[in-house]
């Protein structure tokens, strides 16, 4: 797809300086742009780039006033962060305006569908399956048997949606992603041998969700694993049977959280954080990364360690944990000192 200065400042609502039918293709940084790529300044440690740069074309802010000659056209903006990222935001939007059914993809004749759906191909919908208006059903997906999906989802390639999965609106469910297979759940007998215990609950996804590549969320044994509106969840996170993670809760990569936590709302959890089972974490708690919580966590903690502590005792502490050695020789030479006047 191509763009011309005078398209791009249309969106941004900006000012051209230079040619304005100056065309791009690309996106760049600005130490890197080439010709036909476009880029912007918002950090003026960059600033030395612009005169520099190959890029066609800059978005910069309204106050930036070059004091060398430059080659690129500039887009003059209130503040060229956030036009970049608007610029990104709609280039998305264009890029993955989808729609239609390919072929071969198979969709069961009970399964439903609103206006603007893209199918891709090797896709499957299976029975009863409910699709709002505008979701994106990219190639080699699976969608189970009674699942529903709300309008303006995106669903991308390889995703599984297991059966009675509830999906709602404006979330997006990046490649890999499994979504409602069973829990791990399995109970000994009296030989000591582990029988698996059915999973006959679900997992209900609320709007505005997003779930980042190959992360897992398991449906809950009995009732429903849920995940509440404006979770955003990174790659790889492990999400156990009836776990609840209220809004706008964010996580980073290869967490892991045991079965039936609750987790509350506007919290941050940071990468590699481990979860016990069973327990409650409090809203606008922030855990940072490679922490282990095996306890009840009250509102605003922050976290740090394994096992968890507070986050402001575990800093102080560590500079106790470096000097240990230290530590250890002082109290040496001391018992060493007192045995030798006794």
């Amino acid at each position: 797809m191509k763009f011309t200065a005078q398209q791009i400042a249309g969106i941004l609502e900006g000012d051209i300086i230079g040619n304005p039918d100056v065309e791009v293709s690309k996106l760049s940084k600005i130490e890197e742009g080439i010709k036909g790529s476009l880029t912007f300044l918002a950090n003026p440690k960059y600033t030395s780039y612009i005169y520099s740069t190959k890029a066609s074309i800059t978005i910069v802010n309204k106050t930036f006033e070059p004091e060398h000659d430059i080659s690129t056209t500039l887009i003059k903006v209130e503040d060229a962060y956030k036009a970049f990222s608007k610029l990104l935001e709609y280039y998305n939007q264009v890029k993955n305006n989808k729609s239609g059914i390919e072929q071969p993809s198979y969709k069961s004749e009970s399964a439903t569908y609103g206006e603007n759906v893209y199918l891709g191909a090797f896709s499957y919908l299976g029975d009863n399956v409910t699709l709002g208006d505008n979701v994106k059903i990219y190639p080699q997906a699976y969608i189970g048997d009674n699942v529903t999906i709300g309008n303006n989802t995106t669903i991308f390639a390889g995703v599984k949606l297991y059966s009675e999965t509830e999906v709602g609106n404006n979330c997006i469910i990046n490649s890999g992603a499994i979504i409602g297979a069973d829990g791990f759940g399995f109970t000994p007998d009296k030989n000591g041998e582990f029988k698996k215990v059915p999973q006959t609950g679900n997992v209900i996804i609320e709007d505005n969700v997003d779930i980042g590549s190959a992360t897992t969320i398991d449906r809950a044994t009995l009732g429903s694993t849920i995940i509440r509106k404006g979770v955003k969840l990174d790659n790889q996170i492990q999400i156990a049977h009836n776990v609840e993670i209220d809004e706008h809760t964010v996580i980073a990569a290869q967490t892991g959280i045991a079965g039936s936590t609750k987790i509350g709302k506007y919290c941050m959890i940071g990468g590699q954080v481990g979860i016990a089972g069973h327990l409650t974490i409090g809203n606008n708690v922030k855990v940072q990364a490679q922490t282990g919580i095996g306890h009840r966590v009250k509102d605003g903690e922050k976290l740090y360690g394994s096992p968890a502590i507070d986050y402001g005792n575990y800093v102080k502490s560590y500079v106790h944990f470096k000097n240990l050695p230290k530590l250890v020789k002082t109290i040496n030479d001391l018992e060493k000192k007192v045995d030798a006047n006794n």
